[in-house]
């Protein structure tokens, strides 16, 4: 970020929290940290130094939100961890040129280090990117989708938020050229964690505690989200089912009242205790992909807890 104009780095150190509006500095909770955490784990995991960790951190967390910035101009969302989103303060066209900007440091931050997998971390990056921007596409088009199957949606989540989970726990290890067995585990932890972690947003996009989410209360349905509740209950042919489907087809705007019935009305199909159990049986799948890495140390318990920490969100 050193070559980033100032008016860029202040659109970004608001958005991660670190800024004020005026650009004053303050201690105001950012984001969650759960890539770079996990890119350090991972690299501690594979007994790399963790120098290359921190690297893989940053570049996956700068990637993070350039697409969060991007997000919430695609989807006019007005809040942001709390606090007004960074359109709403500098403007959209600011917005997206931070978020190029940031996604422009993250591949300095690789191409820049002497480790030995430098070349092939920027390439797994840009591949990342690539399939993130693909399922942001298809997570924008099923917005207007009267139909959208469950097979579907789980291919969306595999990109839109799975990919660049999976690249975090696998960038350090690639940086040092860890042994393939252990990035393919890895990659095998980082693919389920990452739709365990977008069902479980789901979930909480509809039932989450606003003070938690930092979103309002039943803000996926009031955009007509496709997420996987929403889905599954489409799904099942019932009498709510067709509700569901002809809400979502209205172009009247969606009230809290609405939405509190469509809610209600998912939990009736089944559709909420299948997400929330698709969710857990991805945290179990997450695990037991770090079994195949053959060892023990802190740093794979890490992993594991952070993954069994993932269905257990406070809503």
């Amino acid at each position: 970020m050193r070559r980033t104009c100032p008016a860029v780095a202040h659109i970004a150190g608001y958005h991660a929290g670190w800024l004020d509006a005026a650009g004053r500095p303050q201690a105001e909770p950012g984001g969650k940290a759960l890539r770079p955490t996990l890119a350090l784990l991972a690299t501690r995991a594979v007994g790399a130094d963790e120098e290359f960790g921190v690297l893989a951190g940053v570049a996956v967390e700068l990637v993070h939100d350039f697409s969060l910035l991007h997000d919430d101009v695609i989807d006019d969302d007005a809040e942001r961890r709390h606090r007004p989103s960074a359109w709403t303060v500098f403007g959209k066209p600011a917005s997206i040129l931070a978020g190029d900007a940031l996604l422009a440091a993250a591949i300095e931050v690789l191409a820049g280090s002497s480790a030995p997998g430098a070349s092939e971390s920027v390439r797994l990056l840009l591949s990342s990117v690539q399939r993130l921007i693909a399922g942001e596409f298809l997570d924008v088009t099923f917005e207007t989708r009267e139909v959208v199957s469950p097979a579907e949606y789980l291919h969306m989540a595999s990109a839109k938020t799975a990919a660049l989970i999976t690249t975090s726990v696998s960038l350090g290890p690639i940086l040092v050229k860890s042994p393939p067995a252990a990035v393919t585990a890895l990659e095998g932890y980082g693919k389920h964690l990452g739709l365990a972690f977008q069902i479980t947003d789901d979930v909480l996009g509809i039932w989450g505690d606003p003070l938690l989410t930092g979103k309002p209360v039943l803000a996926d349905i009031k955009r007509r989200k496709r997420s996987l509740p929403v889905v599954a209950a489409m799904d099942t042919g019932t009498f709510e089912a067709g509700r569901l489907r002809e809400l979502y087809r209205s172009r009247a705007v969606i009230t809290d009242e609405m939405a509190a019935e469509a809610a209600e009305m998912i939990t009736r199909t089944g559709a909420r205790d299948l997400a929330e159990a698709a969710g857990r049986r991805h945290v179990s799948a997450a695990i037991e992909w770090l079994g195949r890495l053959g060892r023990r140390n802190e740093a794979i318990e890490g992993l594991e807890e952070l993954a069994e920490s993932v269905s257990d969100r406070k809503r």
